[in-house]
């Protein structure tokens, strides 16, 4: 297990990630004391969805409203040009 710094962390992501896909553990540490620790992902049940992704909404089977006062009338009044 490899230990580095915060700033270590930030600075060489990339490259640290790349060391983690292929086995490494890290301890990452902040002024000297260990913070975290940085392991390849396993697939384990450790980690959990708290709320799962929904489907968004698509946008083309929306209706169309129709407005009878032109957009350009309404910012004027939200400006105050009025």
């Amino acid at each position: 297990m490899k230990t580095i710094s915060q700033r270590e962390l930030r600075n060489e992501n990339a490259s640290i990630i790349d060391e983690v896909e292929l086995g490494e553990t890290f301890t990452v540490t902040r002024r000297g004391a260990p913070v975290a620790s940085l392991t390849p992902y396993t697939g384990d049940a450790g980690l959990r969805c708290v709320k799962p992704a929904r489907n968004r909404l698509d946008p083309s089977k929306l209706r169309r409203s129709d407005v009878a006062i032109p957009t350009a009338e309404v910012l004027d009044d939200l400006r105050g040009d009025r």
